[in-house]
């Protein structure tokens, strides 16, 4: 009976540590023994990190307790590079379908328009009269590969509107 409790009171205490681990402004290590980054939030199954170079979300689980904090079985170096193969994968395959015509919704799935021009950086959007120019870094694609503005169309409208 003892071994029981003892074992439950370990395992009590390592998700405690691991959970205080990821507080925010916590700082996280790696692998090998440097701090990886500092953690900005923690909702429970996402734990943002800033390593300094991105923010990478990574999903709550990955964590290990450690003397002192919470670990991650990579590096600093490692997960910035990782992280920004993904960042440029997502940018080529959206960049990919910023073409005359091509459908745009919103955050919250509403239609906003089709692209009427590509300009560099800068994407117009047009329906029928409503015209909108919106920065690249501002699309991205959704779970279906559409091409999706990352905001809701009543934020849209809103910072329309406020010219």
């Amino acid at each position: 009976m003892n071994f029981k409790i003892a074992f439950a009171a370990a395992a009590i205490l390592a998700a405690a540590q691991t959970a205080q681990a990821q507080d925010v402004g916590a700082t996280v290590n790696g692998n090998d023994g440097a701090a990886v980054g500092t953690v900005l939030s923690n909702d429970g199954s996402t734990v943002v990190v800033d390593t300094g170079t991105h923010q990478v979300p990574l999903p709550a689980d990955v964590f290990a307790a450690a003397d002192g904090g919470s670990t991650l079985n990579t590096t600093k170096a490692e997960l910035d590079q990782l992280y920004g193969e993904q960042l440029a994968q997502a940018a080529a395959a959206r960049d990919a379908k910023l073409v005359v015509g091509a459908a745009v919704v919103t955050a919250d799935a509403q239609p906003l328009g089709t692209i009427d021009q590509v300009d560099g950086d800068n994407i117009v959007i047009r329906e029928g009269e409503f015209v909108v120019t919106l920065p690249r870094d501002l699309l991205a694609l959704d779970t279906g590969g559409n091409v999706m503005v990352r905001a809701t169309k009543e934020a849209i409208m809103a910072a329309v509107a406020a010219g």
